[in-house]
């Protein structure tokens, strides 16, 4: 299965424009769409799902007009929404059985069938009684999953799902995802954490003001950092100057002050040392450095 998007346009009334000429190609296993909020991944991801027309461009999945075969791609498609609720008074069972009745799953022990091996696979066997509103955060994220598996799609799209969650619960839910790529599904992971892409994603897309600005592996991202990333010690005095010329991505406290992590092209006030950059650190940098060529563009006289 294979996604190809060719200058994809979404405007909304009042002019927002929210995609402007997005292209990309999506193969087999987890893709990353990594971007502020606002940035555009919501609108594009709503389109993938079917659940929004767009203004322009085109999208092939498996060489299909999206537009032309919506309702027979849709039953190819896994969707877990960021704002993804389930009947609080059903237990998981009951709410998965309910999504697999609509999915036109009709004989009841097919139904049973996928809805428990469904719970297994995502880690709720055990739990597939429990009344919704009594699962805990983590829980309620890996039944929005299960929901999603429903029907066996090979297409999953996946907002924002690790908002919320504890560190524990965070890295669980990575490893369920990690675990769905084995069965040779296109998994497309929208995130603001950086985190989530990093230790999943072999080819990632940064999205900028309905723009791609980059697309390929996060190692290739991670490369053009080189030697823009640095270590510096600061008085606790300085912070607010230093923030005001270099975007920190980190800073620890010490005995003498500060320990900061930040990214530029160079550090001219004051010892600096390079070490080695990491996603966070590419993504910081690169987003850095579209702001200001944007704000460049703004100043150039017209």
């Amino acid at each position: 299965m294979d996604i190809r998007i060719a200058d994809l346009m979404m405007q909304y009334p009042g002019g927002k424009l929210a995609l402007d000429g997005i292209s990309l190609e999506i193969g087999q296993g987890m893709f990353g769409l990594l971007g502020p909020n606002g940035a555009g991944k919501t609108s594009l991801i709503k389109i993938l799902a079917t659940l929004l027309k767009p203004t322009g461009g085109s999208v092939q999945v498996d060489g299909r007009d999206l537009e032309k075969y919506r309702k027979q791609i849709r039953k190819q498609i896994g969707y877990l929404p960021q704002d993804f609720t389930s009947f609080p008074r059903l237990t998981a069972r009951e709410f998965l059985d309910y999504v697999a009745r609509l999915k036109g799953i009709k004989p009841r022990r097919s139904r049973a069938a996928q809805v428990d091996a469904v719970l297994e696979s995502v880690g709720l066997y055990d739990a597939r009684d429990r009344r919704a509103d009594k699962l805990s955060g983590g829980m309620k994220r890996r039944l929005g999953i299960a929901q999603s598996l429903i029907g066996g799609p090979r297409f999953l799209i996946i907002d924002e799902p690790t908002v919320g969650l504890d560190p524990e619960e965070r890295v669980r839910f990575r490893n369920l995802l990690s675990d769905l790529t084995r069965e040779e599904k296109i998994i497309l992971l929208s995130t603001h954490i950086v985190g989530d892409i990093s230790s999943t994603c072999s080819r990632i897309a940064l999205l900028d003001e309905g723009k791609v600005v980059f697309a390929g592996p996060p190692a290739e991202l991670v490369e053009r950092t080189r030697g823009k990333v640095w270590k510096v010690t600061a008085l606790p005095e300085e912070m607010d100057a230093i923030k005001l010329r270099y975007p920190v991505v980190s800073s620890v406290p010490s005995v003498t002050g500060y320990e900061l992590r930040l990214v530029a092209d160079g550090v001219e006030d004051r010892p600096a040392e390079t070490v080695e950059p990491n996603l966070e650190d590419a993504y910081v940098f690169f987003m850095e450095s579209a702001d200001g060529r944007r704000l460049e563009a703004e100043q150039e006289p017209g």
